[in-house]
């Protein structure tokens, strides 16, 4: 009898511990996955600076899915934070001797404050007012930086910014030199960052974002404070956004103009469309895409865009719900087939058994 109690209660600690593992695989599978593409990124690649390229545009669509997946807000203001994220470690790079986190800290507080700005006047409108608004503010930051080249260098940017070695107490820690060695680095502040949205996005703020996404008349009238959520999010959206600025210029050694231009808000947005809106991950698969297509494609052919533009459209007519919702579907037409094959033989053993 108490051996039978033992190998009852060993069952049944069993049974909880899968049952527990099941549940944390299914709560981190996302984060796991952005972990499989951070390994993965080095193995396929020979570019350590293109591996990095896709990490950075990932997080800018991260920032970006934050506003139109989960807010609803289609925003052509993107560019402003990753320019000024840009622009601000440059200063920060070239004009002191600050290290590189309290650069990146600067970029993203910069890039938090303007979204702030764009974000206070641009929630008051709604629909194609608040795309405008948004595209708006984008040209005035772009013609704000051409018209001040002594602090942005205008047309050409700002040029040689540093990357100096992460240190404590005048010895070197974490070596920035090599693009794998930066690109280790971009990769730790990438699933870092993910990790913090994915808990936004769980969290009751980040339900109430979707319930604003839904329907905004009734989440007012439930008594939730619509326009502050909505201010709140492109905060976020702003810093993180700002942050991905910061890491291109590191990476790239120079804050172009183009960096702040309304293109650059297009193609973080159009990563985001492509990859799909329904979570996080989403945004990395079209970010992947979107770098890694267009950069094979540049070598096929000059006017690569135009082949872009046809994947594009493709998308629009045959995947709304990007590159995840088509994923989610072969995956469940493979789960079917073998269901339906099971059926298939049980109803046939069924019949041999009536004859």
């Amino acid at each position: 009898m108490i051996d039978t109690s033992k190998t009852a209660v060993q069952s049944v600690r069993a049974s909880s511990t899968r049952q527990g593992m099941k549940h944390s695989l299914h709560r981190y599978r996302f984060l796991l996955l952005a972990l499989l593409v951070v390994c993965i990124l080095p193995l396929t690649l020979r570019s350590g600076s293109l591996a990095t390229e896709v990490l950075v545009f990932a997080l800018a669509a991260l920032g970006c899915n934050l506003l139109l997946g989960h807010t609803g807000l289609l925003s052509f203001g993107q560019g402003i934070f990753f320019g000024l994220g840009s622009y601000c470690a440059g200063l920060v790079l070239t004009k002191t001797a600050l290290p590189v986190p309290v650069a990146l800290l600067a970029s993203i507080m910069i890039g938090a404050a303007a979204a702030a700005l764009v974000g206070w006047f641009s929630i008051r409108q709604r629909g194609t007012y608040f795309v405008m608004l948004t595209l708006a503010f984008g040209q005035m930051f772009y013609f704000l930086a051409y018209t001040t080249p002594d602090l942005t260098g205008g047309d050409n940017g700002l040029l040689d910014i540093p990357r100096p070695a992460l240190g404590l107490f005048g010895k070197v820690v974490v070596p920035l030199t090599s693009p794998w060695q930066y690109y280790g680095f971009v990769a730790v502040l990438f699933l870092v960052v993910f990790w913090l949205l994915m808990r936004v996005s769980h969290s009751i703020f980040g339900r109430t974002l979707l319930a604003i996404r839904d329907n905004e008349a009734r989440a007012a009238a439930v008594g939730y404070d619509v326009k502050r959520f909505k201010l709140m999010a492109f905060v976020i959206s702003g810093a993180v956004t700002g942050l991905a600025g910061a890491l291109h210029a590191l990476m790239t050694g120079i804050a172009p103009l183009s960096n702040i231009d309304y293109h650059t808000s297009e193609m973080i947005l159009v990563m985001t469309v492509i990859g799909g809106t329904a979570n996080l991950f989403a945004s990395v698969l079209g970010a992947a895409f979107y770098v890694l297509f267009a950069d094979w494609l540049s070598t096929l052919w000059p006017r690569w865009l135009l082949l872009l533009g046809i994947v594009l459209i493709a998308v629009s007519l045959f995947m709304q719900r990007g590159l995840w919702g088509l994923g989610e579907r072969i995956w469940q037409a493979l789960r079917r087939k073998p269901s339906a094959q099971a059926d298939n033989n049980a109803d046939n053993g069924a019949s041999k058994e009536a004859a």
